[in-house]
C-alpha cells in the first residue's frame, strides 16, 4: 500500500485536529491583537489581519509537513525543493500580512516591490518546489475529492493553457497599473484584497507550470515551450516598466490622497516602482529560463540512463 493511500490511525487523526485547533487558537490571538492594539504591535505582526491569508499560509505549510511525514523517504523532495517552498510561501505571508502591507498602501515602489514579491519571487520559488505530491499527502482526504471535480480541474486546464497562461500573467500586471483602475482599487479594501489575491494565484499557476521538473507526459507542456512563454512575457514587463521608471507624469496621485509615509517626490516614488518592475521582473524571467534549460538537461540524462540500463 502506498503512502499516499495508507490508512492514517485514529491517533494520527486525532493529532491532526489538535494542531488544526491551535493554528486557530493563534489565528484568533493575531486577529485579537491586530485588531484591538494595531499601533502597539511589532512591525512583523499583522496590520490588518486576514483569515484568508492566514489559513492559506499555516494549512499550506501543515499538509506539507504532514505529507513528509507521511511519504516514504524515497519520495521525499531534495531539501533545497522544501526549502524554496517554505521560503515561497512565509514570503508572500510577509509581504501580506506584516506592517509591509501597510506601506505598500502609502508608497508606489513599496507596492510594486510587494507584487513583485507575489507574482514573481515568492510565486516561482512555489513553483521550484515542486510541491504538488506531498502537499497531496498531506492534506485531509475529505478535501481530495474537491480538488479532482471537474470544476476545478477545468479552471486549472484554462488557466495553465499555454495560450492563456503568458495572456493572464502578463494581463495581470497590466489590467492592475491601468491608473483609472488602480486609483479605485487603492481605495476600496475588496478591490484591493482581490488585487493582490489574483496576482499571487496567477504566478503561483504561472510558475509552477513552467518549471514543472517533470516532462511531457506527465507534464502539461514540452520543456521548449516553456522557454518560449518566459520570453513572451518578458518584453510586455519590460515596456510597462520602462514606461513608469521614464515617465515625468505622476500616473497615480492616489498615493498622494493616501498619503505618502516618506517625503519622496511623487514621480521619483513612480520611477523606483517602474525600475522594480522593470529589473528584478527581467531577471526573474533569466532565471525561468535558465532552470527550464536544466530541466531539459536533467531530464534527457536521466532517459539516457534508463535506454542504457533497459
Amino acid at each position: 500500500m502506498s503512502a499516499t493511500t495508507a490508512i492514517v490511525p485514529k491517533s494520527g487523526a486525532g493529532n491532526a485536529w489538535i494542531a488544526y485547533g491551535a493554528l486557530l487558537i493563534v489565528g484568533a490571538a493575531l486577529y485579537v491583537l491586530s485588531t484591538f492594539f494595531p499601533s502597539e504591535m511589532p512591525f512583523w505582526m499583522p496590520w490588518e489581519f486576514s483569515w484568508s491569508e492566514y489559513l492559506v499560509t499555516v494549512l499550506s505549510l501543515a499538509w506539507f509537513a504532514r505529507g513528509l511525514m507521511r511519504l516514504p523517504r524515497a519520495d521525499h523532495p531534495p531539501i533545497w525543493r522544501s526549502v524554496c517552498f517554505a521560503l515561497g510561501v512565509l514570503s508572500l505571508y510577509v509581504v501580506l500580512q506584516t506592517h509591509i502591507d501597510y506601506f505598500a498602501q502609502h508608497m508606489f515602489f513599496i507596492h510594486r516591490a510587494q507584487h513583485f514579491v507575489l507574482h514573481h519571487a515568492g510565486a516561482f520559488l512555489i513553483g521550484l518546489s515542486a510541491a504538488g505530491p506531498v502537499i497531496w499527502a498531506g492534506m485531509p482526504d475529505f478535501l481530495k475529492p474537491i480538488v479532482r471535480s471537474r470544476p476545478v480541474q477545468a479552471t486549472v486546464d484554462f488557466i495553465q493553457h499555454p495560450a492563456v497562461a503568458p495572456v493572464m500573467f502578463v494581463g495581470m500586471v497590466y489590467l492592475w497599473l491601468i491608473p483609472a483602475i488602480h486609483t479605485r482599487v487603492m481605495l476600496d479594501v475588496r478591490l484591493y484584497n482581490l488585487m493582490n489575491w489574483t496576482m499571487a494565484v496567477d504566478g503561483i499557476f504561472f510558475w509552477c507550470l513552467i518549471l514543472d521538473p517533470r516532462p511531457k507526459p506527465p507534464a502539461r507542456i514540452a520543456i521548449g515551450l516553456r522557454a518560449l512563454l518566459v520570453l513572451a512575457v518578458e518584453p510586455f514587463q519590460m515596456i510597462v516598466g520602462a514606461v513608469l521608471s521614464l515617465s515625468t507624469i505622476d500616473y497615480y496621485p492616489v498615493y498622494r490622497i493616501c498619503g505618502r509615509i516618506w517625503d519622496i517626490a511623487a514621480i521619483s516614488d513612480q520611477h523606483y516602482g517602474g525600475l522594480i518592475i522593470w529589473l528584478p521582473s527581467t531577471l526573474t524571467s533569466f532565471a525561468g529560463v535558465i532552470c527550464v534549460l536544466v530541466t531539459l538537461r536533467v531530464n534527457d540524462e536521466r532517459e539516457e540512463r534508463e535506454q542504457a540500463n533497459s
